[in-house]
This record gives structure tokens, sequence and C-alpha cells, in this order.
């Protein structure tokens, strides 16, 4: 359950502390395209079994791969493009957190 609880508070909550302390002007907005990130979950489809609790996403999926983290990074040059990049790093960040925690 604590896993759990810190998987999905960095998915939701680092976000939106990102959000207000930093586009506090467009908070919402920065938020919610940093939601949209949830995309790259997406690639879970092509495992089998799609869920399981004791996985390791990262690495694993090919969305969740050091490769497409290496192209997550370009997301964060443009300014168009900066929350997008924001969110997909904060995303990878809890998933890693939950390989820690596994």
């Amino acid at each position: 359950m604590l896993r759990f609880c810190i998987h999905y508070g960095l998915h939701f909550g680092l976000p939106l502390v990102i959000a207000l302390i930093f586009f506090r002007k467009n908070w919402l907005k920065a938020y919610l395209i940093m939601l949209s990130a949830f995309i790259i979950d997406l690639d879970h489809l092509l495992a089998n079994p799609i869920f399981d609790p004791n996985r390791c996403s990262i690495n694993f999926h090919p969305l969740h791969t050091y490769y497409a983290i290496g192209v997550y990074f370009l997301f964060l040059i443009p300014k168009q493009t900066r929350f997008f990049g924001i969110g997909l790093f904060v995303h990878i960040i809890a998933d890693s957190a939950d390989c820690l925690l596994i």
C-alpha cells in the first residue's frame, strides 16, 4: 500500500507541485499537459501480463527504455514541448521510484 501511495503520489502530486511553483500563471494548463505524459503507459499493453506489480517498467517497456528517456530529454528544449517533457520525466521518476521499492 505504501508503494502504491508513493508511486501514484509522485505521478499526480509532483507535476502539481512543479506546476504551482514554476508555472503559477498557467498552472492548470501546465499540470494537465504534464499529466498527458501518461500516454507512454500505452506500451504496457504490449506486455504479458499487462500489469505485473513486481515488474520494473524502466528498460522493460519500449517507451520506458533508456533510449526513449534520451528522446524525452529533447522535449525539454523547445518551449512548446517543455510541459510535456517535464511530465515525461516526472513519469519516469515515479516509475523509477517504484522499481526501487520492489
